[in-house]
C-alpha cells in the first residue's frame, strides 16, 4: 500500500503546469500508481477549469438579436455534429526495459523520455535521463537483490519514485508507488532485500556520510 505521496502544494503545481518535465513527469507517473493521488488531481484540475473558464457577467442592457449577431448558427451547429473520420489510438503500447535481465514495464509518462546509456556501480545500475535540464537531473536507478546505496544525505533535494520492488531506510519501508522528496535535512542508507527499480530527480550531488564511502563523494555525481 502506497504511503509517500506528493503534498498538496506539488500536485497543484503539477495541475497548474508549474514544474520542470522530470518532476512532472515523477508526479504523473505516481499518479498512475495512486488512486487517492489521481482524485485529488482530477479535482484541482476542475477547479483549476472553473476558475479558467468563468464566463463573464451578462450585459443585460443588449437584447438576444445583438448578441446573436454576427454568428452563423447553421455553421456552428454542423461544426458540432460533424463526424470527424481522423482515427486515434486512444492505448499505448506498454513498454518495458531489461536491466541484468530482469523486465521492468515503464509508466506510460515515461514511454517518451529518452535514455541514456547504462552505467554500473556494484550492485547499482544507472541511466540517466536526457532531458537537457541543466543541473537538475534524473535517473533511472536499479539496486540488485541485497543491494544498498551508502548512507548520505543531499546538498539539495532528492525525489525518489519507487516504480518496482521495495527498499527500507531508517524511516521505514517504502513499495511501489511510494514517492518519497527529501533534502538536506534527512540522513539515509536504502537497502533493498529483492532488488528495486526507482526514478530519481535531484538538483545536486549526494553527500556521503559514514566512514570510508566518504571517499566516494568526489564521484558522487555518478550514482544519482
Amino acid at each position: 500500500m502506497i504511503k509517500h505521496h506528493p503534498t498538496t502544494e506539488l500536485l497543484q503545481a503539477f495541475v497548474g503546469g508549474e514544474l520542470p518535465a522530470s518532476m512532472s513527469a515523477a508526479v504523473a507517473m505516481h499518479n498512475e500508481m495512486c488512486p487517492l493521488c489521481q482524485t485529488k488531481v482530477a479535482t484541482m484540475t476542475e477547479l483549476q477549469a472553473e476558475d479558467s473558464f468563468e464566463l463573464p457577467a451578462v450585459d443585460n442592457s443588449r437584447n438576444e438579436d445583438d448578441v446573436l449577431a454576427g454568428f452563423d448558427m447553421e455553421a456552428m451547429i454542423g461544426d458540432i455534429t460533424a463526424s470527424d473520420e481522423t482515427a486515434f489510438e486512444t492505448e499505448e503500447v506498454p513498454v518495458s526495459i531489461t536491466v541484468k535481465g530482469k523486465t521492468y514495464q515503464l509508466p506510460r509518462a515515461m514511454q517518451h523520455m529518452p535514455l541514456g546509456r547504462w552505467s554500473n556501480i556494484g550492485k547499482l545500475t544507472r541511466s540517466r535521463m536526457e532531458l537537457g535540464e541543466g543541473e537538475l537531473h534524473s535517473s533511472l536507478l536499479q539496486i540488485d537483490a541485497g543491494g544498498s546505496v551508502p548512507e548520505h544525505t543531499h546538498k539539495g533535494y532528492e525525489v525518489t519514485l519507487l516504480l518496482d520492488g521495495s527498499f527500507k531506510d531508517e524511516m521505514g519501508e517504502y513499495v511501489k508507488g511510494d514517492f518519497i522528496l527529501l533534502d538536506a535535512s534527512h540522513k539515509h542508507q536504502p537497502v533493498t532485500e529483492d532488488g528495486c527499480l526507482c526514478f530519481t530527480v535531484a538538483n545536486d550531488a549526494l553527500h556521503f556520510t559514514q566512514g570510508i564511502n566518504k571517499l566516494l563523494n568526489p564521484f558522487a555525481n555518478l550514482i544519482y
